[in-house]
């Protein structure tokens, strides 16, 4: 019976490696209280702050993701500071490329859903809503950084801030009251209003909370595919399978700089139809 126990051994030995390997892909994914920079271990600083009226402990710690964002908003005032510093009838090189995006934004995004008056005084919303995503997107794909957006409470929080802005521009637009009686269809049966409106009530925050996990889930994915591929070769333990994990890590890596740009347009987009249909909800 020396080839059962063997066999038990070899079974134990690959679950544990195999524990190792998606522990490893986890730590890679998630936020950490430590940036690992060039084999050195920065310890970020970790802030808790107790709440004495309720007795409740505020982590306001910074994290890795809360860095990346940092360091993508420090990155785009110096990206747009340095491009538009000086003025000029006709932007040219990166200036005219950041321009082209941002009209894009206001013509194809902004006056559509939200009409020339309302998507004029949002572009600058829109526009640095769209940015933002695509740098926070872009930034896992370079060595050292890590993806912000692949965070749920980064998401999260982009979410709430079309939410608000859902609310205050439908409530600016139609008046308060106006806003929430255009809230359900009018000219319905009275009984159907127990339905619709519980239903309306709930949409409110379903288009929001749809918002944060697919920008979540879109992000997390491409980052989990491409380390699971690279890490075949260690679960395998060969190098015959290197070419074919390193090849596909390579072309989701190509795919992962489209879909950064597919889901900073598709989030702009839909934050744009939402405000549009509270300021508008007759079309």
């Amino acid at each position: 019976m020396h080839w059962v126990e063997e066999a038990a051994k070899h079974a134990e030995t690959a679950e544990e490696h195999s524990e190792g390997i998606g522990q490893y892909i986890m730590h890679h994914i998630q936020d950490s209280h430590e940036w690992n920079l060039f084999g050195y271990h920065i310890h970020l600083p970790e802030i808790k702050v107790t709440v004495p009226v309720i007795n409740y402990s505020l982590d306001l710690s910074i994290t890795v993701h809360t860095l990346m964002m940092w360091f993508a908003a420090l990155f785009l005032i110096l990206v747009f500071w340095l491009s538009f510093r000086k003025k000029r009838l006709i932007p040219t090189g990166f200036a005219g490329v950041l321009e082209a995006i941002t009209l894009f934004v206001r013509d194809e995004i902004a006056i559509p859903n939200m009409g020339e008056k309302g998507g004029r005084q949002l572009t600058p919303f829109l526009a640095t809503m769209f940015f933002f995503i695509l740098t926070a997107n872009l930034m896992g794909m370079i060595p050292l950084f890590a993806t912000a957006t692949g965070n749920i409470s980064v998401t999260a929080s982009l979410a709430i801030v079309t939410f608000l802005a859902t609310q205050i521009y439908g409530m600016k637009q139609n008046g308060i009251i106006g806003y929430w009686k255009n809230l359900a269809p009018h000219g319905l049966p009275a009984p159907l209003y127990v339905i619709i409106v519980p239903i309306e009530i709930l949409g409110l925050f379903t288009k929001p909370f749809a918002l944060a996990m697919r920008l979540f889930a879109n992000m997390m994915a491409g980052h989990t595919v491409i380390l699971a591929l690279l890490t075949l070769i260690i679960a395998l333990g060969t190098l015959v399978i290197a070419p074919f994990s390193v090849g596909m890590a390579l072309f989701i890596s190509l795919l992962e700089i489209l879909v950064a740009f597919i889901q900073a347009y598709i989030f702009t987009m839909l934050s744009a139809l939402f405000i549009g249909m509270a300021m508008f909800p007759e079309h």
